[in-house]
């Protein structure tokens, strides 16, 4: 994609496999790309998690953060050195619903063996569900399923029997769920309307854009889009941007 850097306002990142290995700290050089950048531009991180894990992931990187998909917003005070959170949303979740689908889609596709519990339920009102089930162990989640074709091919029908969540394939053995309408695009939709921000001011970076992915609903809108495949590339990748 063309990016005329002279129209962008605003840099929106994900943070693994985007700026750092996954569940890995932010290294040197990508800390020092960050720093070249955000003295052109505003820079945002937009993740699936909570605020507090990728501002600890990123060693206190000073930069606003929204969380988990869109339900939890956090800006970086430089008085604290900290992030206050600003917006920090629960939603109501029907866990027998929950339970009774999960139930069903296992016995359909044979993941009637798990160990723990069958779904994994987060605070903020986002789900798991986890194929291996929440004990699994972490050489087994790892070999399931790779390159996450097991789960694609079975991701409409997961959608469609979760319609009222957003369904991510998520980490290596699982489906992780926000919320409907809450994703990656509404949430930094919502960010840029507040602020007067038009999409086209917008540079999102990210990894994980294929089907299914948390990036997808990003990479299929009119926001500017850098793909990135491995975190190693991100200086170069960002050199039409500096």
């Amino acid at each position: 994609m063309s990016i005329n850097p002279a129209k962008i306002k605003l840099i929106a990142f994900d943070l693994d496999g985007t700026l750092t290995q996954h569940k890995s700290p932010l290294g040197d050089e990508n800390r020092a790309v960050l720093d070249a950048l955000s003295k052109k531009y505003k820079l945002i991180m937009a993740g699936a998690g909570m605020c507090r894990r990728i501002f600890n992931q990123m060693g206190g990187y000073p930069i606003d953060i929204i969380g988990n998909y869109g339900l939890q917003y956090a800006e970086y005070d430089a008085a604290s050195g900290d992030i206050v959170v600003k917006e920090d949303n629960v939603l109501p979740c029907d866990r027998a619903s929950l339970e009774t689908r999960v139930t069903a889609m296992r016995e359909k596709y044979g993941f009637t063996e798990f160990k723990g519990d069958n779904v994994e339920f987060h605070a903020s009102g986002c789900v798991t569900f986890p194929i291996l089930g929440t004990k699994a162990d972490i050489a087994d989640k790892l070999a399931f399923d790779p390159d996450r074709t097991k789960r694609r091919a079975i991701y409409e029908d997961i959608k469609a029997v979760f319609n009222d969540y957003t369904v991510f394939v998520g980490g290596s053995s699982s489906f992780d769920m926000a919320p409907f309408p809450y994703n990656k695009y509404y949430a930094l939709d919502r960010y840029c309307a507040a602020r007067g921000i038009a999409h086209d001011e917008v540079v999102y970076v990210g990894d994980d854009y294929g089907p299914g992915g948390n990036d997808e609903a990003v990479y299929l809108s009119d926001f500017n889009f850098i793909t990135i495949d491995d975190y190693r590339t991100f200086p170069a990748l960002m050199q039409q941007l500096l």
